[in-house]
């Protein structure tokens, strides 16, 4: 037998052999994929540290494996596997698109329960451990099917009569279920897709819209607003010039809330609001204290605008909503209560639970005006566990995302408990640790609806809660419980806890009505007739506010709410209970000017700063044309004569030999010279209501003129 003929009858045995042994390993691969199949964790073991990982393996439908990774703590989620290779018990796998060639090669035990091996990258080696665990999606969904029951008692015990909720677990949402009503009278289910207000939790909206902005380069965080909003003014000019996007949206102005200004104020644009900033007393220099602030909030959308060259709502629309696939979500109440599923609001008052209005903040929008549904509402948590990314589309870069959620401003009085850490705040967003667990959210609260979007960055978890309830703190309590269930916690009793404190807070609210009511003082009178302190008040930046007289019976009148009113003591009288409670127990105390008129009046609509003074307004008579004929005419004084004219709906007075001085209407019947303002002019009307004469009130004296029916001399 020669050589070749040798060589030949080999290789066909080593084929008949390899065929005989094909089916084998081919059977081993098989077998060794349906062990690997399913949720792993482990850990990278680097000096000094493990990093956390996570690997899910599954068969595909030709019966190969695929799989992701995820790396919490660098909020990678979900990286591809790529070169998947199995020998015997051994598995080789690479990270996608990963710097360094990153491998892991590892072997399975004989229990089919462990990895164990090494991992490469960039020529360094780590060993690397997994181990096989349960569905983290399905233990989820087992843990929040146990929940219905705890939900029903807890929104019975604090009054809430609706909720949804949504949870998700990284790019999944893994439970969305409403209860209760979202409709009381009419017995209507709360389910996963009711619109309900979001409140607050839009500012994240803004900031998002803003960061995408920002990625195009179209901002920047740190120049001045002024640089983009040329006319932007505070009533510090420090500040003005110093603040940036960035302190708008991190309650660092130094400027508190001044919420009253706005709320229920429908007639002001966004402009014209952001305008009034400059009339506002600050309370902190700029950085150095966190005040929650929404009116820095519509100067951040308003800036928006300005940049988007849209309205605010076009503008998150597109950079926003309608790439997340929130095309119910809107920005307005009227707009939900034309849609079939929406919820009403509520408010628990007198020991039951009442329908109240609905409250309209669309000029306010950019800091809490939208509504939407917990099912839209899982998309926008989705894309925050996820980079940034929603589906294939990255909507904003991974550092941009981040950086939305960096403590930026520290928030002073927030407790540190054995549970939860200090507080800061982000872009948007309040950030805390939650039993060591890192934390993001946001609460929202307009009237009649209580919200909360809250995640957990390193452990993957997102939670939707949206209540028709005012006011509730039964969202931030079910997170809370549900978080410990998830993560495996020592349980902890919030809401038992919530419902034994309800009462004690009902009666200390009573306690406190009762303390404030022992200090009026008792037996004193207004010093003023009843109708002499009704009229209109102007504040630059707050507005109007007017005081009506009905029946010998005052009200007062702001932002469209009408509160009646009450003498509490001396000159201060009292807000009642009104239809709207907004103004219940406010004191609005009137002042004297030297002249023993009431000039104007003191509320304190912002707590934190002093109280807000409004000047009372001349009569609205004064600027009407046809009013002010009857004061035209010649007016003489030893012989001189001097005129009063009419230009336009402006009153003018000419003494010969000096300008044309313009009249401005001052409280009573009294004018002053726009020119000189410390000499008066008042005018001396007859029994029949005819004009006879002027005064002026000048620092030397008070001089008498006769009103004369004669010709107007030139004016030069």
């Amino acid at each position: 037998m020669t050589y070749r003929k040798i060589k030949v009858k080999s290789l066909i045995l080593f084929l008949i052999i390899f065929q005989a042994t094909l089916p084998s390993l081919l059977s081993q691969a098989a077998d060794l994929s349906q062990q690997l199949a399913g949720h792993w964790e482990g850990a990278i073991e680097l000096p000094g540290m493990k990093l956390e990982i996570l690997v899910d393996f599954k068969l595909t439908a030709d019966k190969k494996l695929e799989g992701l990774i995820s790396i919490p703590v660098q909020k990678a989620i979900d990286l591809r596997l790529t070169d998947i290779v199995l020998s015997d018990k051994e598995i080789t796998f690479a990270i996608y698109g990963v710097p360094g060639n990153a491998v892991f090669k590892g072997q399975l035990d004989d229990s089919g329960q462990k990895i164990s091996g090494q991992y490469n990258q960039s020529g360094q080696t780590f060993p690397f451990f997994l181990n096989k665990g349960e569905d983290p999606v399905a233990k989820a969904r087992n843990m929040l099917a146990s929940l219905d029951g705890t939900i029903n008692k807890a929104m019975a015990d604090l009054r809430v009569p609706g909720l949804a909720l949504a949870v998700v677990k990284n790019k999944e949402v893994i439970f969305l279920q409403g209860y209760g009503l979202r409709d009381v009278e009419n017995k209507l289910p709360m389910t996963p897709d009711t619109l309900l207000a979001i409140g607050s939790t839009t500012k994240a909206f803004t900031t998002f819209a803003l960061a995408r902005l920002a990625d195009e380069g179209k901002m920047s965080w740190d120049e001045p607003v002024r640089n983009y909003i040329p006319w932007f003014k505070l009533s510090d000019p420090v500040i003005t010039e110093r603040i940036t996007p960035r302190d708008l949206v991190t309650h660092r102005s130094g400027l508190p809330r001044h919420d009253l200004l706005w709320y229920n104020n429908y007639r002001a644009s966004r402009e014209e609001l952001v305008r009034r900033l400059a009339y506002l007393q600050f309370t902190a220099d700029l950085r150095q204290k966190f005040q929650y602030n929404n009116l820095m909030f519509l100067t951040a959308g308003y800036l928006l605008e300005v940049l988007d060259g849209k309205t605010w709502e076009e503008a998150i629309r597109e950079l926003v909503l309608e790439p997340l696939g929130m095309s119910r979500t809107n920005f307005s109440v009227s707009i939900s209560q034309q849609d079939k599923d929406y919820a009403q609001p509520y408010l628990y008052r007198d020991g039951k639970i009442e329908k109240i209005p609905f409250r309209q903040l669309t000029n306010m929008g950019p800091a809490g005006s939208i509504n939407s549904t917990v099912r839209e509402m899982s998309n926008w948590v989705i894309v925050h566990l996820n980079g940034g990314k929603f589906g294939e589309k990255q909507l904003l870069a991974p550092a941009s995302l981040e950086d939305l959620h960096l403590p930026y401003m520290p928030i002073a009085g927030t407790p540190a408990t054995t549970y939860i850490s200090p507080a800061s705040y982000a872009l948007g967003w309040f950030v805390d640790y939650y039993r060591g667990h890192q934390r993001v959210y946001h609460g929202g609260n307009i009237d009649g609806f209580s919200a909360l979007v809250n995640f957990l960055p390193q452990d993957g978890y997102g939670f939707v809660v949206l209540t028709n309830s005012n006011g509730s703190v039964l969202p931030d309590l079910l997170v809370q419980t549900i978080t410990d269930k998830l993560l495996d916690l020592e349980p902890v009793d919030w809401i038992g806890e919530a419902v034994k404190n309800l009462a004690k807070g009902e009666e200390l609210g009573k306690k406190a009505g009762e303390k404030a009511a022992a200090r009026r003082v008792a037996g004193t009178r207004p010093s003023h007739p009843i109708a002499n302190y009704a009229g209109t008040y102007f504040h630059p930046g707050y507005g109007q506010l007017k005081v009506n007289l009905k029946d010998g019976k005052l009200s007062f009148t702001y932002n469209e709410i009408t509160t009646p009113l009450d003498h509490w003591h001396y000159d201060t009288f009292n807000g009642l209970k009104s239809d709207d409670p907004v103004f219940e127990d406010a004191k609005l105390t009137f002042q004297t000017d030297p002249n023993g008129r009431v000039a104007g009046l003191t509320v304190p609509l912002e707590p934190t700063a002093d109280d807000i003074v409004f000047k009372k307004r001349p009569d609205e008579r004064y600027y009407d044309p046809e009013f002010l004929k009857k004061f035209t005419g010649n007016y003489v004084l030893l012989n001189q004569a001097s005129t009063v004219s009419l230009q336009g709906n402006t009153l003018t007075f000419y003494v010969p030999g000096q300008p044309l001085y313009e009249l401005v209407p001052d409280l009573g019947d009294e004018f002053y010279l726009k020119q000189v303002p410390v000499i008066r002019v008042r005018f001396i009307f007859g029994p029949k209501g005819e004009v006879t004469g002027l005064e002026t009130i000048q620092p030397n004296g008070v001089f008498d003129f006769k009103k004369m029916d004669k010709k107007e001399p030139d004016q030069k």
